[in-house]
């Protein structure tokens, strides 16, 4: 984004004038524990630097990775100007992290368990098979330490500092082109599918690819792959895999409630002021909660605009294939842990969250839903 599209920008978006910003950046810089810059005093300070960044992504252009560049500079009054890149235009979208563990970009926008091959501990930034929905990762994230662990990982591990940006909430289990009646099925089928996800289905007999969003319509029509998972309703028909597949199920197991986040290597943050830092932590934390208020407007529209269409069949894993998912998670779990110290040591936190508020959510959350469900 070049100074004439942010006075645009500034023309489209009235609402950021800056007593909302202040009210809004308030709000959310408590609500992640970011300190007490003022964020609108960037606009008016002389002595800030004017900075230009790209920012490189793991996706075809994305609202969120958008969103988290608009408020930047929206806040520092077109001071500090990120520019949201699509995969591959500044590096491949799928080694987003290991450029900026070399300090080789100036921030990128990815998923972190595309990089479990670097190290398990990734994972957690992004999500567990069987792990937390959207809310409870949050809830680890900001509230129960989570962030603490994953930041002081990044920083030992990659020389990097992230912020969780986005969720799509719990994700639907992805598009077939072969019925899945039992684990059986799963045998010699080929999917893309990245993560731990990838090492479960693995163990279950499935071929792994692992493709960046841009290839996987033509690996499906080709018929390179036979199954992909990938989000929702909402971007799922955008991409088109409605088109070109049969089956369509759920419930994405390996992503209930996946986070992405905005990487940036240390180099690069340390050198920031420190008000364009509370900035980027205001500006990830936003892009964060209104990415999962956005997919649950627009994705009952779409999952709605599939079945009116009556081709693709929507169907739930069948129970033996969901317990045998279940427990090669956890196996994978344990193996995670014997080979990364950083894994174990973050899931021995990790477990025991999951497990107390997941009894809670499935006292009050579950039962309230299971009536309205019903209705």
């Amino acid at each position: 984004m070049n100074k004439q599209q942010y006075a645009k920008l500034m023309e489209r978006r009235q609402f950021l004038k800056m007593a909302s910003i202040g009210a809004l950046g308030a709000v959310a810089l408590s609500a992640c524990g970011s300190g007490n810059a003022d964020v609108d005093a960037a606009a008016g300070d002389e002595s800030l630097p004017e900075l230009e960044w790209d920012l490189a992504t793991s996706w075809p252009p994305i609202l969120d990775a958008e969103r988290f560049a608009d408020r930047v500079a929206a806040m520092t009054g077109g001071k500090f100007m990120i520019t949201a890149q699509p995969g591959g235009e500044v590096v491949p979208p799928l080694e987003i992290l290991q450029n900026i563990e070399t300090d080789s970009i100036q921030a990128g926008h990815t998923a972190s368990y595309y990089y479990t091959g670097l190290d398990p501990a990734t994972a957690f930034g992004t999500a567990l098979p069987f792990g937390l929905t959207a809310r409870q990762q949050n809830a680890w994230l900001y509230e129960g330490g989570g962030l603490d662990l994953l930041q002081a990982f990044y920083k030992d591990k990659f020389n990097a500092i992230q912020f969780p940006a986005g969720n799509t909430g719990v994700q639907m289990g992805g598009w077939f082109n072969k019925e899945i009646k039992s684990t059986a099925d799963l045998e010699g089928l080929v999917m893309r599918i990245p993560g731990l996800g990838s090492q479960v289905m693995s163990k279950l007999g499935v071929t792994v690819q692992v493709l960046p969003g841009g290839e996987i319509f033509q690996a499906l029509q080709t018929g390179a792959i036979d199954a992909t998972e990938w989000v929702g309703p909402y971007d799922d028909t955008t991409m088109g895999f409605d088109e070109v597949t049969e089956f369509y199920y759920h419930p994405g197991w390996w992503e209930p409630g996946p986070s992405l986040e905005v990487q940036i290597p240390l180099p690069k943050w340390n050198a920031l002021p420190e008000v364009y830092q509370e900035i980027i932590k205001t500006a990830a934390y936003e892009a964060n909660t209104t990415m999962m208020a956005l997919y649950d407007v627009r994705n009952p529209v779409s999952l709605q605009e599939i079945l009116d269409k009556g081709k693709i069949k929507i169907l739930p894993f069948p129970d033996d294939v969901m317990a045998a998912a279940e427990e090669a998670s956890f196996e994978i779990f344990d193996e995670s842990a014997a080979a990364s110290s950083d894994f174990a040591s973050i899931f021995e936190e990790w477990k025991p969250f999951r497990t107390s508020i997941q009894a809670w959510h499935g006292l009050a959350e579950t039962s309230y839903l299971e009536y309205v469900g019903r209705a």
